[in-house]
């Protein structure tokens, strides 16, 4: 059996399980929301707070794994370790109280290994897709023309950092818009601009819209992957969220709890991507890193 573990900004996951012929078979599966970015700061890094909250997940991970026969166990970190000028100090800390490497992969290889997870649960495989990640410190964006990957890029562009550095929707709004032209223009110069793209989305913010959609008290992966969202659907949605507390959209069924100020920031990237695109609608994937990474340690 294997363990791969995924540090998130926002959310640290953890997958034990087994691969067959590019088949995952998950025997159990962890999530956290340790808010790993917040109250991150340039100067600093990261938060002594947060990187408390993380280590204490990882421990209680790594005890579940001392416990199970795992033969291989890969940890992963993202946006958050990439940028942190602390990072070294906080990985040196999960080696001494849990003896876990944790790994910071750039965001390249992170949208590949998402790209990977993602098509693994979509039915039917497209031969052309753009596919979204948003994350707690990053966005990933890929272009995927007759079933290769053309274009991998991450965006410093995450819910925790919009919603803790921008005080505005003006403001934020501005800067998304930049990023999403960004990906657009590179899109253009690859002359990959206009074909006829299935739109395709994973991790937190999106996986949390596709439960509320489906009004999940409990939330089922099965149910989640190949969800279809419509736009005018997110659009009603963003409207009535914006009307809610914090409190009052955690209490909404499917919401994750923590996630009630990170949602808006999280949807205003999502359907400025389908406006620039003209996406009506957009299909979930409830897979998408921590099972890349799975299928990339088994040779999957």
């Amino acid at each position: 059996m294997h363990a791969v573990i995924d540090v998130g900004s926002n959310t640290i996951r953890m997958l034990l399980g087994e691969c067959h012929n590019g088949i995952i078979l998950p025997q159990s599966y962890h999530r956290e929301m340790t808010r790993l970015a917040g109250d991150f700061t340039v100067d600093t890094g990261l938060s002594a707070a947060a990187m408390e909250r993380a280590l204490k997940t990882l421990e209680s991970y790594q005890n579940i794994i001392a416990a199970a026969d795992v033969s291989q166990v890969r940890a992963v970190a993202t946006a958050a370790l990439r940028k942190a000028k602390n990072r070294h100090t906080f990985i040196a800390r999960v080696v001494a109280v849990t003896g876990l490497n944790i790994e910071v992969i750039e965001g390249e290889e992170e949208a590949l290994l998402t790209t990977l997870g993602v098509l693994s649960v979509i039915a039917p495989t497209p031969d052309n897709a753009i596919v979204i990640d948003i994350g707690g410190g990053s966005t990933e964006l890929v272009c995927i023309v007759a079933g290769k990957i053309c274009l991998q890029r991450s965006y410093p562009l995450g819910v925790v950092s919009l919603c803790e550095e921008y005080s505005s929707d003006s403001e934020r709004q501005s800067y998304i818009d930049t990023i999403i032209s960004q990906f657009t223009q590179q899109l253009q110069q690859l002359g990959l601009a206009g074909l006829d793209y299935q739109f395709i989305g994973t991790a937190g913010t999106i996986t949390t819209l596709a439960a509320i959609h489906l009004q999940l008290r409990t939330y089922e992966p099965a149910l989640i992957n190949n969800c279809e969202i419509s736009m005018s659907w997110l659009t009603n949605l963003q409207q009535e969220l914006e009307l809610l507390s914090a409190l009052e959209r955690e209490a909404l069924p499917g919401m994750e709890k923590g996630r009630g100020d990170l949602i808006l920031p999280g949807l205003q990237i999502l359907l400025t991507l389908m406006r620039q695109f003209q996406f009506s609608k957009i299909k979930v994937s409830d897979c998408g890193l921590l099972e890349g990474v799975m299928l990339r340690l088994t040779g999957s």
